[in-house]
């Protein structure tokens, strides 16, 4: 990345942090905050149409799918990742909770043969399994891959950046949010902050180290977790999880 990039992915990082640490801050005292800019139940169903400017939906994967044909099914995603193949297909699906990397890796590793591709459909989860399992897809060199009709949400998309080839087919439909970061929520407003700081750098070290532009962060840092950004081709293209034909 260049000093720019760094320097305006800093600069945006910081400043979601501030309005994060003066919520949490006002909440240790009981009081009334308002809401960030642009958070609130305007979003239109994950069912409509996503257009240029218009591409926050409202998040509920288990109630809506994307307004395109599933290439395999619309029913409910298992509740945690599921590792399954189907003659030379693998396929990773489900949320992903804490555990399920390790789990998954021990899966692949036992496997007579590592695949050389997986195909994910996952509304996301747990960010250090997303993160330690796409570490080791990159370490194994296996690549992903997102079908038409199928989706990759939240923490999903960074597990599809750890695939060293990255294939997303057109229809599909991949997305960002906020994240959390660790498990008490009963944490002083300073601690919270610290907490949240630490992971969204470690996610942002991540995907540069993946080759993906951590600026993709501006989208999830705005996005509240009950909404999701879908992704344009033109911005998978752009923050690099896809290469650009023309290039």
């Amino acid at each position: 990345m260049t000093g720019r990039t760094v320097s305006r992915t800093l600069s945006i990082v910081l400043v979601f942090q501030l309005a994060i640490g003066a919520l949490l801050v006002l909440g240790d005292m009981q009081v009334s905050a308002p809401a960030l800019p642009g958070f609130g139940p305007d979003a239109p169903r994950l069912t409509e149409p996503v257009r240029p400017g218009d591409q926050r939906r409202r998040f509920a994967p288990e109630r809506d799918r994307p307004a395109v044909t599933p290439a395999r099914n619309a029913g409910p995603l298992p509740d945690r990742l599921t590792l399954t193949q189907v003659a030379d297909t693998w396929r990773l699906e489900g949320a992903i909770v804490p555990g399920d990397a390790g789990r998954i890796i021990t899966q692949l590793s036992d496997a007579p043969d590592l695949p050389a591709e997986l195909v994910l459909q996952s509304p996301g989860g747990s960010v250090q399994d997303a993160l330690q399992l796409g570490r080791f897809l990159r370490d194994r060199a296996i690549g992903t891959r997102v079908l038409a009709g199928e989706i990759c949400y939240s923490a999903c998309p960074y597990l599809l950046a750890g695939g060293p080839e990255r294939t997303i087919a057109e229809g599909a439909s991949v997305g960002v949010h906020q994240h959390s970061f660790g498990e008490n929520t009963f944490l002083p407003a300073f601690l919270a902050v610290e907490d949240i700081q630490r992971g969204q750098a470690e996610v942002m070290t991540y995907l540069d180290e993946m080759g993906i532009d951590p600026l993709v962060m501006q989208h999830a840092l705005s996005t509240p977790a009950d909404e999701i950004y879908i992704l344009l081709p033109e911005e998978l293209q752009r923050y690099g999880f896809v290469a650009d034909p023309d290039a």
